[in-house]
């Protein structure tokens, strides 16, 4: 297991050196970090395997998930919930979302056929959420429509958030190996747990962030120890509300929001105070280390990935499985993303970018970790092989070439508009 981790860390020193290198080179990070994952998983001697299925292996992945999922709720922007584009998020988020989850549940149940309807929805919890880690730069690319971007950046970072209480709930009732405990119970059980996640999250998330600037205001910290106290919160809510009885994924996410609603509101405040010229420092500056300690808990994951598909992929791959995945990467999407977006002001090829791009990563492995953890051995291998072969399959599908691919659509359609104008004039 030691050797196992000494290459995990060797892979991201090296990839971090030769990061402008690699950007050159258009081959993205999670991808080489998937290849070091399995370069060890083939010499590995089943000690990786062992460390996986452990509850300090779940502990683990429960904490990066926490820390990911406040991270994910404080990407907001001019203070909104929705961002820019909130009419488009709010039918992507409560229309498509619901709708996604529902189509890999129905798809599951062709195909997987010894799966019961728990393990199904546990299932689409894992493959549904989209997260851009695997193609960080489609959202960062100029030549799409601004709202699209967008939109899709906010919806990657409030879905796997969204999602989180029902795979919770689906989570206990399938894995509750003498079948005894009903729908009706598994939700009376998630309840208390979202509520009291909801209230702790919500409460710390805005009396932290308040009494942050307070102290920034009276000179007590420095931006190195905001910084720190940044990092600090996700894991404060996580674990208050474990110890409390209720949900730290909920928690963390629930307290990102109000976190940084509060941090946002009290810093303008502290600006508008301000005695110009008095510099006042951005408030991203307080968030940078969290994300830099994201970005490499980030990493981790992928090189887990890699060694986990060994892993997976030793007793074969069903045919149904590949299908399953497949489907979900894109029709699962695709479909729903349309259906959800009839009758808005977006154009048509803007909607079927919204379904294209739908990448999945950090959300979809600890999602998957945590199932193939909790269910029984059959059940659990399968979701681990349904893991790895969706984020698999992502990294393929959503590479540098879908960017280009993107362009030329965008390009496409946009000639062919202005050659439709010229031929009417």
């Amino acid at each position: 297991m030691y050797a196992t981790l000494v290459a995990a860390l060797t892979a991201i020193l090296v990839l971090s050196l030769v990061a402008t290198r690699i950007e050159r080179w258009q081959v993205g990070l999670p991808l080489l970090m998937v290849v070091a994952g399995v370069g060890v998983g083939l010499v590995d001697d089943g000690s990786f395997a062992a460390g996986l299925d452990t509850v300090a292996a779940q502990h683990v992945a429960e904490v990066i998930l926490a820390v990911l999922l406040f991270v994910d709720a404080t990407e907001l922007r001019d203070g909104r919930l929705f961002g820019p584009e909130p009419g488009a998020v709010t039918r992507l988020l409560l229309i498509a979302l619901p709708l996604s989850l529902g189509a890999a549940v129905g798809l599951g149940a062709l195909l997987v056929t010894d799966f019961g309807w728990a393990v199904l929805l546990v299932v689409a919890c894992v493959v549904v959420p989209i997260d851009f880690a695997p193609a960080a730069g489609l959202v960062r690319d100029r030549t799409l429509p601004r709202r699209v971007r967008s939109a899709l950046n906010v919806e990657g970072g409030f879905n796997d958030g969204i999602v989180s209480p029902i795979f919770l709930f689906a989570l206990i009732l399938a894995s509750d190996r003498t079948q005894a405990r009903t729908a009706t119970e598994a939700l009376t059980a998630v309840i208390p747990f979202a509520l009291t996640a909801i209230v702790v999250g919500a409460v710390l998330g805005a009396v932290i962030g308040w009494l942050m600037e307070r102290a920034t205001t009276a000179g007590w910290t420095t931006e190195s120890t905001r910084r720190v106290a940044v990092l600090v919160v996700p894991l404060l809510a996580y674990t208050v509300t474990v110890a409390t009885g209720g949900s730290g994924f909920v928690a963390s996410f629930v307290c990102g929001i109000a976190f940084r609603a509060a941090h946002r509101y009290a810093h303008l405040h502290r600006r508008r105070e301000a005695p110009a010229p008095a510099a006042v420092t951005s408030l991203d500056d307080d968030y940078r280390f969290l994300r830099d300690t994201t970005a490499v808990l980030t990493l981790a994951m992928w090189f887990v990935v890699g060694t986990a598909a060994v892993i997976a992929f030793s007793d074969g791959v069903p045919w149904r499985v590949v299908i399953l995945c497949l489907a979900a990467l894109t029709v699962v999407r695709i479909v729903p993303v349309l259906i959800a977006m009839l009758g808005t002001s977006y154009l048509r090829r803007e909607r079927v970018l919204l379904g294209l791009l739908g990448p999945r990563g950090t959300a979809t492995i600890v999602f998957g970790l945590l199932a193939a953890n909790s269910l029984p051995e059959q059940q659990s291998d399968t979701v681990l092989l349904i893991t790895v072969i969706c984020v698999l399959g992502s990294v393929l599908l959503y590479g540098p070439w879908t960017a280009e691919m993107s362009r030329k659509l965008v390009g496409l359609r946009s000639a062919a508009r202005r050659s439709g104008a010229g031929s009417s004039a």
